[in-house]
């Protein structure tokens, strides 16, 4: 695959040129081949620890991820939610007495249904009686929604829980001015005609200007795609390779749809329109024709472009988990193990999106585990920048020494190990949903491929990060 051996060499090859890298260093990044941790022995043992529950994903589903402005626009959150749990409980046929608790992530709130998890429930056919929360944690809130689920199995409060994500871009919270919100709040307040005609009175033009939602850093006011434009300025990596890796992406993901291998995905009836059975936003293209393309965020010099970032996305996942000795005794052949997890935080400004970076040695550590037995890796695509920034920044004993008072690098994935399926680039990404897809395409992966372990990773707004192995059932 001609692609892959460029894009290895790229992430090789690491010119500390750019005005970040030059700022703290003269020197180059040190980078060894990728393929080089894949030749150690690899370790066949089992992640069980003694005195600790063993947590398994039974099954995992998820409405497929469209476009924002496409088939879902006139929906709300919680119908997508209560497709993907209709969907899980069809798929398992699990009785709904059963399950103990459901969990949601999701971060652009619908306010009229803010805890969203309780809505698509009840929604769903779910008893009054079964307890459900959403959390919320920028791009890794379904990750965060299955790591409570695994807290809740292995504390003993619960042995069945669910755990998903849900997202709706195409209908976000725009509201009035903060002037306006005021002047309204007192006027519902107000008692009399006059106290009414005063509030009016001091009404200016400036208070109908609404506030549009930004996918920006409270902290810095910085747009996501700008720090993916700097991070890819700061590790040298050009617009070519950008775009060659979000083109990978999105043929990878065309070959597994037209292969059949994206089994989670089902079928959803979008009411008064046309069922909907697979994702819409994989579109191959051209590297002539995503060259064509302007700098969508720092302009004109930009290398992030419409091509090379993932695309707002509605869309719903989720996934039934239980303690190993749950699933066997209800007859249930689990897909995998979820086993250690982290979470990880760093600079929101200069390392905003460099999560995977910083959790997935941790993890391995965890796990005991090196890179080298890792057969599958499932990580989150932003922007192809990033997603190459985190592998140079991986395979890098610089950055490793630092920035992360490691030692040494744990070093990159092997791209012939990597997002095979596939990622956000091409699949989208349903802010709130994306971390079940990760966990269930490792799975299918590991059992497609004869594998035994998988590194999900992902990053998220405010500098946060997660990291978790999933280990393949014993099949």
């Amino acid at each position: 695959f001609k692609m892959t051996s460029m894009l290895s060499r790229a992430i090789r090859s690491f010119p500390a040129t750019s005005t970040w890298a030059v700022r703290f260093s003269a020197r180059s990044f040190s980078c060894s081949p990728l393929s080089h941790a894949a030749v150690q022995p690899k370790s066949k043992k089992t992640l069980a620890k003694n005195g600790v529950k063993n947590i398994v994903v039974v099954d995992g589903v998820r409405i497929p991820f469209l476009q924002s402005g496409t088939s879902y626009a006139d929906l709300m959150p919680h119908d997508l939610a209560r497709a993907s749990l209709q969907g899980l409980l069809n798929r398992t046929n699990v009785p709904k007495e059963v399950v103990d608790y459901i969990v949601y992530g999701t971060v652009i709130q619908e306010v009229k249904t803010s805890n969203v998890a309780r809505e698509a429930a009840l929604g769903a056919g779910f008893s009054d009686k079964t307890p459900a929360h959403t959390v919320t944690m920028a791009c890794i809130s379904s990750n965060q929604a299955m790591t409570t689920g695994v807290g809740l199995i292995a504390s003993g409060q619960c042995d069945v829980v669910v755990a998903g994500g849900v997202e709706l871009m195409s209908d976000v919270p725009i509201r009035h001015s903060r002037k306006m919100r005021k002047t309204l709040l007192s006027l519902n307040r107000a008692k009399t005609l006059g106290q009414r005609l005063a509030l009016f009175a001091k009404i200016r033009p400036d208070y109908f200007a609404p506030e549009l939602p930004a996918v920006a850093e409270f902290s810095t006011s910085e747009t996501m795609g700008h720090s993916a434009d700097r991070l890819a300025a700061a590790f040298a990596i050009s617009r070519v390779e950008q775009d060659e890796y979000a083109l990978r992406s999105h043929t990878l993901a065309r070959k597994a749809q037209d292969e059949g291998l994206l089994t989670d995905v089902i079928p959803f009836k979008v009411p008064g329109k046309d069922t909907v059975i697979k994702d819409n936003g994989v579109r191959p293209s051209s590297m002539e024709q995503m060259g064509k393309l302007k700098a969508a965020f720092v302009k004109p010099y930009g290398t992030v472009t419409a091509a090379n970032s993932s695309f707002l996305t509605d869309g719903a996942s989720a996934v039934l988990m239980m303690s190993e000795e749950k699933a066997l005794a209800m007859g249930y052949k689990p897909k995998a193990y979820l086993r250690d997890f982290v979470y990880v935080s760093q600079d929101p400004k200069d390392q905003l999106l460099l999560g995977p970076t910083y959790g997935t040695p941790k993890v391995l550590e965890r796990a005991g585990l090196t890179l080298a037995d890792i057969d599958v890796f499932e990580f989150h695509e932003a922007f192809a920048g990033q997603i190459l920034a985190n592998l140079k920044a991986m395979d890098s004993d610089w950055f490793a020494q630092n920035y992360m008072g490691r030692k040494s690098k744990v070093g990159a994935p092997p791209l012939e190990k990597f997002n095979k399926w596939g990622g956000s680039l091409s699949l989208g990404h349903p802010f709130g949903a994306t971390g079940c897809r990760l966990v269930m395409t490792a799975a299918h992966r590991l059992k497609k491929e004869g594998g035994q372990y998988g590194v999900v990773a992902a990053c998220a707004a405010g500098g946060q990060g997660h990291a978790m192995i999933v280990e393949l059932y014993p099949q």
